[in-house]
């Protein structure tokens, strides 16, 4: 039986309810985050959960409960799921009320809902590499708040999955910001590029973590804009998120980025993201 989080109770999911007039399915008011897990261990907890609060104070929404609250929410939702490897999913919307545009009364609790399930990791792609496509970004400018406001992100997604490709890289007139679920960084010449953290990306919590382990190993970090032509040039390229950890890019709208195969500083990225990982097994 998996089991669910919904206004403030765990449930079985055929007994979880959401009203019609919540304001997530209107309008997708409201934010959310995901919390890989590793081992039975929930993996950068803090981070996510402190974002999810930025996120809510951003939309000028007030999470009725305390972050330690959520952390515990979470470990009991790997508990009763028996989660080993996977993620926790968890939502706020700004509560049920009739459909008007503007905020309802200060009465109307806000809706947590969460789950877990089990998501192995994506061990191929970080192996061999992906495909991935370039698409115009013309999401609104706050990419910045993890907010449930992700069409442009799917419509995004979909174009690159229809042309076989796993990710879409975002651009906004030529200026690469991000993937449609994911950050990128080029390496040239052993230094690593990536978009600055402001409101046309989200600060991975990841992204966070590889910029961490720059630092640690040596490798030169330039947080800086660079166009679709610079990617194509690069000698290696990486997109990272909670699911996708430290994935190798290797082509850009078909053209190969370097030899064509992982780099040397992306396996490095990737062996020392790996030893952070709680109860890290090679080769899972």
């Amino acid at each position: 039986m998996t089991v669910y989080f919904s206004d403030g109770q765990f449930t079985k999911r055929e007994e979880l309810t959401i009203s019609i007039d919540d304001r997530g399915y209107y309008f997708g008011d409201g934010v959310y985050e995901v919390i890989k897990v590793y081992g039975g261990e929930l993996y950068t907890a803090k981070e996510h959960i402190d974002r999810l609060f930025q996120s809510a104070a951003k939309i000028k929404m007030t999470i009725p409960y305390a972050d330690v609250q959520i952390m515990e929410i979470a470990r009991e939702l790997v508990k009763a799921n028996n989660i080993l490897t996977g993620h926790i999913y968890l939502q706020i919307t700004r509560g049920s009320a009739p459909r008007l545009h503007q905020f309802p009364d200060p009465s109307v609790q806000p809706v947590v809902t969460a789950y877990a399930v089990n998501n192995p990791r994506p061990l191929e792609g970080m192996e061999n590499g992906v495909p991935v496509k370039s698409v115009e970004d013309v999401r609104w400018l706050r990419c910045d708040i993890k907010s449930l406001n992700l069409l442009g992100n799917v419509l995004a997604k979909q174009e690159a999955y229809e042309a076989g490709c796993v990710e879409a890289l975002l651009h906004r007139e030529g200026v690469v910001t991000e993937g449609s679920a994911s950050n990128m960084f080029g390496i040239k010449n052993g230094t690593v590029y990536t978009h600055p953290a402001t409101n046309l990306i989200l600060n991975g919590i990841t992204r966070q973590v590889v910029l961490g382990l720059c630092k640690d190993l040596c490798i030169p970090v330039v947080e800086q804009s660079f166009t679709l032509d610079e990617a194509c040039e690069m000698d290696e390229f990486i997109l990272t998120s909670t699911t996708s950890e430290v994935t190798p890019v290797i082509s850009i709208d078909g053209r190969p980025i370097g030899s064509g195969v992982p780099g040397i500083i992306t396996k490095k990225l990737q062996e020392a993201f790996a030893l952070q990982i709680p109860s890290f097994i090679a080769g899972e």
